[in-house]
C-alpha cells in the first residue's frame, strides 16, 4: 500500500503518464492527491460560463453540431472542420489529414476537445485538438471503445503519433468513464497530460493508498462540522454528489488555512526570541535636524506611520513592517527620517531599489533632502552629519571602491543601491536597518540577504515599501504575518489623472492617441510612451515585415512577443509619423548608465518632447511636466504595474492623461483588468481587484502572484473567519508543542501544504 510521502514511481500508473505528471511537479502520492479539480460538470451542464483567453489550454464537453471536409487553398489537401456546443459557446476545431477522424466525429456525437484557444472573426477556434467521444444515450463505455477500435482496425493497427488525432485513439475506458460520470471532475491540464489522464492516475492512487492520520481530534471535526481528511481528499476527486464536493472543499479550506497558521504562528515563536537593535528617538539628532528645515507640515499619515515605526525601532526585537501609500504620497520621507533615527542610534542604514533609475533618483532625493547633513567629513558638513553612499552594477571601480569602503568602516549612515547590495563583497559596520522600495520587485531570497548582514547574532530592522499592494503582500498581511502601516491621504499638489483604454484594433483611436501627444506638446508638456521590450533581440529572432528562413529556435514566450510592439519600433514609427516634429528619445535597461542618465536628465530639462521607453521609469522618475503617458500592449502588465507607471504623470500643476493601447479582446479577463485600472485611481481597491482577478498567487513560492498556487481552497477575499479559527487553533497548539512533536498528523499537514521548499520560503519572508 501506498502513503501520501510515497513517490508516484511506486504506484502502478503507467511510467509515460508518471513522466507527464512530473511535468506539473506531480512526484509523490500526496502532490497528486492535491492536485484537486478546477471546476466540476454534472452530466449535461454546460461547460464554462467565461470566454476563454487566447492561447488557453481548455477542456470541452459538448456536441457535435457540424462537421464538414474543406478543400484547402494554399495546397493540396482536405481538412476536417467541426463545430461543438456546450451549451454555452461555440467551438470551431480544425483536423488536417482526417479522413478517418471524420467518420467518428460526425454531427450529434458528444465529444471532448482539449487544446489551445485561438480568435478568428471573434470565434473561438482549437486547432488539431486532442479529442474523446463520450457515451451518450444509447451508447455506454463498451460502444465509445468500440469507435477507437474500429479506427485503429482501419489505419492497419493501434494509432501511431500522426496527425490523425492517436490522442483520442490511446484512451483507456476509465479516460471514457471519466466523462460518464455524474460528476465530471475537470482538472488543470495542459498539451502534455489531459484532464481525463489526471484523474486516471488520481483513481489509481486513491485505491492504494492508506488514509492517513487525521491532523484534527474528533472533537475539533464535530465542533466544525468536518468530515476527516481522508474522506475529504477522495470525495473531491470522487464525488458522488455536490454536496460531497463542497464538504470536502470546507474541510481541505481549513486544513490548508490551519497548515499556513501553523507554519506561521511557529514563525512568530522563533522570531520573538530574535534580537534587534533598539534605537530610541534621540532629541537633537539629524532626525529633528531634517524635519525642523522642512518647508511643510507632515501629513497626518505620515505623522502616524513615523510613530509607529518608531514604536517598532524602539525595543530590540526586529521591525517588520509594510509601508502601503500612493505614489508621491510621502513614503520617502517617511522612510528616510526613519533611517535618520537608527543612524541618532550609531548605526547603518540600507535602501534596496529595483532599478539603477530608480537608486539614482533615491540617492538624488535624499543628498537633496540631507544638505550638509549628508556630508560628514567633507568641508561644510554640518555638525553630527552622515554620509550617503550610492552601490550599483555599473558604477565605476573607484566610486565602487569608496560606497564600499564607507559601508565596512561605518562612516555612511546610509547606503542606496540595488542587486549589487546582495553581493557578498559588500559588509557593513553594523548594518541596524534595511528599506526595501518596491518590494513586489525582489524575490525573498534576496531580500533576506541584506537581512543576515546584520552585525554578530541582532537582525535589522526590515521596512518594505509599495504604492500597490500586489496580491502576495495583501496576502501575507491578511495572514498577519507583517505589521502594516497605510497612507491614504492624496499626495499635495498632485493633480487627477484621467485613464482611458485604447483599442489597438481601431485605427482612428489610435491615430487620436497621437493627435493627443501633439496636443500636450504644443501646450509645452511632455508625454511618455512605455512598450512592453526593447526590440534589440538576437539576430534569429523573427524580425517584423521580413520572412524567416530555416528553422526556428526561439521559445514559444519569445515568438509570442513579436505580436508586441517593441521600443525601438515604437520611437521609430513615432519619428516617421505622427510626431515626427517632435524631440523623441529612448530609454531601456540594456543602454549604458551614462546613457541613459543623460536622456533621463534631458528629459527632465524639456530638452526632448518624448520619451520611449521600457518599464525603466516604473518608478522613482519624477517630471512634474510630464502629463500624458500611453502604454503600448498594456494587456501584458498587472494591475499594480499599471497603477505604477500612470503615476509618473500628473506630478506637477496640469492634470495627467493616461492611454492603455490594447490588443485584448473585448469580454477577456485582461480587458476588466485594464477596465477596472481606467475606473479607479485608488492603489488599495486596484489591488483588491488584482487580488480578485488573479486570486492570491502562490504566497508560499517564489512566484508572486497567478500561476500555480499551493492553495487551492483558501480564499483570503472570502475566508477571513476561517484564517482567524485556525489562527486560534494553531496558536493554541504551537504555544504548548513548538516542534508539533505530540501532533505528528500536523507536521504531515504543514509539509503536505508547504512542501519543504515553500517552508524555507515562508521561513524567510
Amino acid at each position: 500500500m501506498l502513503t501520501t510521502a510515497s513517490p508516484l514511481t511506486d504506484s502502478s500508473i503507467d511510467p509515460k503518464l508518471i513522466t507527464k505528471l512530473a511535468g506539473l511537479e506531480l512526484t509523490t502520492v500526496g502532490e497528486l492527491l492535491r492536485y484537486v479539480p478546477r471546476r466540476y460538470i454534472r452530466r449535461g451542464q454546460v461547460s464554462a460560463t467565461e470566454r476563454p483567453e487566447p492561447d488557453e489550454w481548455i477542456t470541452v464537453i459538448g456536441r457535435v453540431e457540424k462537421s464538414q471536409m474543406i478543400a484547402m487553398k494554399r495546397r493540396y489537401g482536405k481538412f476536417l472542420k467541426i463545430v461543438v456546443n456546450d451549451g454555452q459557446n461555440r467551438y470551431e476545431a480544425s483536423f488536417f489529414n482526417a479522413k478517418y477522424i471524420q467518420r467518428v466525429l460526425v454531427s450529434g456525437v458528444r465529444v471532448a476537445l482539449a487544446g489551445k484557444v485561438k480568435y478568428f472573426n471573434n470565434q473561438i477556434q482549437l486547432s488539431h485538438p486532442d479529442w474523446l467521444v463520450l457515451p451518450d444515450d444509447g451508447m455506454d463505455v463498451h460502444g465509445t471503445s468500440m469507435m477507437a477500435e474500429l479506427l485503429a482496425d482501419e489505419r492497419g493497427g493501434p494509432a501511431d503519433d500522426g496527425a490523425d488525432g492517436p490522442e483520442a485513439l490511446t484512451g483507456t475506458a476509465d479516460d471514457v468513464e471519466h466523462f460518464s460520470r455524474a460528476i465530471i471532475p475537470m482538472y488543470p491540464a495542459t498539451r502534455d497530460v489531459q484532464t481525463w489522464e489526471i484523474w486516471r492516475a488520481v483513481r489509481q492512487v486513491v485505491a492504494d493508498t492508506v488514509p492517513a492520520a487525521d491532523p484534527l481530534t474528533g472533537e475539533q471535526r464535530s465542533a466544525r462540522g468536518f468530515i476527516t481528511s481522508d474522506e475529504a481528499i477522495r470525495h473531491i476527486h470522487l464525488p458522488d454528489t455536490m454536496d460531497q464536493v463542497e464538504q470536502a472543499r470546507d474541510r481541505l479550506k481549513f486544513d490548508e488555512a490551519l497548515a499556513v497558521q501553523t507554519a506561521l504562528a511557529q514563525r512568530r515563536a522563533d522570531l520573538g526570541a530574535e534580537v534587534a537593535i533598539g534605537c530610541p528617538h534621540v532629541p537633537g539628532g539629524l532626525e529633528d535636524q531634517l524635519a525642523e528645515r522642512l518647508p511643510f507640515e507632515l501629513t497626518g499619515g505620515q505623522k502616524t506611520v513615523l510613530s509607529e515605526i518608531g514604536d517598532d525601532l524602539a525595543v530590540d526585537h526586529p521591525m517588520n513592517r509594510l509601508l502601503q501609500g500612493e505614489v508621491g504620497s510621502g513614503k520617502t520621507l517617511v522612510s528616510l527620517l526613519a533611517m535618520l533615527r537608527v543612524v541618532d542610534n550609531g548605526h547603518q542604514c540600507a535602501i534596496l531599489a529595483p532599478t539603477e533609475v530608480l537608486a539614482a533618483q533615491h540617492y538624488r532625493t535624499v543628498m537633496t533632502m540631507l544638505g550638509d547633513l549628508a556630508r560628514g567629513g567633507e568641508l561644510g558638513g554640518a555638525d553630527g552629519a552622515t554620509r550617503v553612499g550610492l552601490l550599483t552594477g555599473s558604477l565605476g571601480t573607484a566610486a565602487k571602491r569608496q560606497t564600499l569602503l564607507d559601508a565596512v568602516t561605518g562612516d555612511s549612515g546610509i547606503v542606496i543601491g540595488t542587486h549589487a547590495l546582495l553581493q557578498g563583497n559588500v559588509e557593513f559596520f553594523d548594518l541596524g536597518m534595511v528599506v526595501v522600495d518596491e518590494q513586489h520587485r525582489f524575490g525573498v531570497e534576496q531580500r533576506d540577504v541584506l537581512r543576515g548582514k546584520g552585525r554578530e547574532d541582532r537582525r535589522p530592522h526590515f521596512l518594505v515599501m509599495t504604492a500597490t499592494p500586489i496580491p502576495r503582500t495583501v496576502a501575507m498581511t491578511t495572514f498577519g504575518d507583517l505589521d502594516t502601516s497605510v497612507m491614504t491621504e492624496l499626495p499635495r499638489g498632485r493633480q487627477p489623472i484621467k485613464t482611458t483604454v485604447v483599442p489597438m484594433s481601431k485605427p482612428a483611436w489610435v491615430d487620436r492617441v497621437w493627435e493627443r501627444a501633439n496636443e500636450e506638446i504644443d501646450a509645452g508638456r511632455q508625454v511618455y510612451v512605455v512598450c512592453t521590450r526593447i526590440g534589440d533581440e538576437e539576430s534569429n529572432k523573427k524580425t517584423p515585415g521580413k520572412k524567416a528562413t530555416g528553422k526556428s529556435t526561439r521559445t514559444k514566450a519569445e515568438e509570442k512577443e513579436d505580436d508586441t510592439v517593441s521600443v525601438l519600433q515604437q520611437a521609430q514609427m513615432l519619428e516617421t509619423g505622427p510626431l515626427a516634429a517632435r524631440r523623441i528619445a529612448v530609454l531601456h535597461g540594456r543602454m549604458h548608465p551614462d546613457d541613459k542618465n543623460d536622456v533621463m536628465d534631458a528629459f527632465t530639462r524639456g530638452d526632448v518632447d518624448v520619451l520611449v521607453a521600457t518599464t525603466v521609469i516604473e518608478v522613482g522618475v519624477d517630471v512634474p511636466n510630464a502629463t500624458t503617458m500611453a502604454i503600448v500592449n498594456a494587456e501584458r502588465f498587472g494591475v499594480s504595474q499599471l497603477h505604477q507607471l500612470r503615476g509618473r504623470v500628473g506630478r506637477g500643476r496640469h492634470a495627467g492623461l493616461c492611454l492603455l493601447m490594447t490588443a485584448a479582446h473585448d469580454l477577456s479577463a485582461s480587458m476588466e483588468r485594464l477596465k477596472a485600472v481606467e475606473a479607479s485611481n485608488d492603489g488599495f481597491e486596484l489591488a483588491m481587484v488584482d487580488l480578485q482577478q488573479r486570486r492570491e498567487g502562490d504566497i508560499l513560492g517564489a512566484l508572486q502572484s497567478g500561476g500555480k498556487s499551493s492553495l487551492s481552497f483558501l480564499s483570503l477575499i472570502d475566508d477571513v473567519d476561517v484564517i482567524a479559527d485556525a489562527r486560534d487553533l494553531s496558536e493554541s497548539i504551537v504555544d504548548g508543542d513548538r516542534d508539533l512533536t505530540d501532533h505528528p498528523a500536523l507536521a504531515d499537514l504543514v509539509r503536505a501544504v508547504l512542501l519543504p521548499s515553500r517552508a524555507e520560503y515562508l521561513e524567510k519572508s
